[in-house]
């Protein structure tokens, strides 16, 4: 069983426990992967010289993390996921629900949530595409000790082109590779109270409705990934190789 968070404040202790159950989109159809999207969703390409599909790391990071049940939701090829899932060692209980047709993140997130099995509980979510490594149980200690509602992991990516420096009179100073971006943008991890699900829209975007309304209530936070932490979207084939590079470099 997780440990706990144990709180200490002017007004005693408090135990918060951390999630224990997640949600992962998989519905997306992928189409700037094919034609390794061709015959399976998104969620079920390999990275290369792992021979597990992203969903299979992204399930062995959950479990790592305290996890014990998942709700996976699918949508294109999700026959293909549903014998993968059937088929693999998995590390938690796995429930899959398919959208019958697409409802947007924000609804198929809401459409997911209503299989959790303690819809009264605090629950993790991630988009399908993410391949990443950190401490959800830090996340979710920085979501409580805020009192949020929603809390999404923000990411740095490695902007893909070269960068120029330049002094103030216009002189070339260097050439920088890949810099960081200098801005934090949305990783595709969450933790979500309870209270959030009846927020979520029917249809639609949560980050056009849902987060907005959270931002200027000051309900919503932001948990930078910290440092060294891995992160990588999976939306081209360019980013699959880069994947097995850097996983064939640690």
């Amino acid at each position: 069983m997780t440990a706990p968070h144990i709180v200490r404040g002017m007004t005693g202790t408090h135990v918060y426990p951390y999630p224990t159950q997640a949600v992962i989109l998989a519905g997306g159809q992928g189409s700037r992967l094919r034609p390794y999207t061709d015959d399976r969703p998104k969620p079920m390409v390999e990275i290369p010289g792992t021979g597990t599909p992203i969903i299979g790391h992204q399930l062995a990071w959950l479990a790592a993390e305290g996890v014990t049940d998942a709700v996976v939701s699918c949508g294109h090829l999700a026959e293909v996921l549903q014998e993968w899932l059937v088929s693999a060692d998995l590390p938690l209980r796995v429930t899959t629900v398919i959208e019958q047709e697409p409802l947007g993140r924000g609804g198929g997130l809401k459409f997911a949530a209503a299989s959790l099995l303690h819809p009264d509980r605090p629950w993790y979510a991630t988009n399908g595409d993410i391949w990443t490594r950190f401490s959800l149980r830090e996340m979710a200690a920085f979501h409580h000790e805020r009192d949020a509602v929603a809390t999404l992991a923000l990411a740095r990516p490695r902007i893909p082109w070269g960068a120029v420096e330049t002094d103030e009179f216009g002189h070339v100073l260097d050439f920088i590779e890949s810099p960081p971006s200098p801005y934090l943008i949305n990783a595709g991890v969450y933790v979500f109270s309870a209270a959030f699900t009846e927020l979520l829209p029917e249809h639609g975007d949560h980050e056009r409705t849902t987060f907005p309304r959270l931002a200027r209530e000051r309900r919503l936070a932001g948990y930078p990934l910290p440092h060294g932490a891995y992160w990588r979207a999976i939306d081209t084939a360019k980013d699959l190789t880069e994947a097995a590079k850097e996983l064939a470099g640690t």
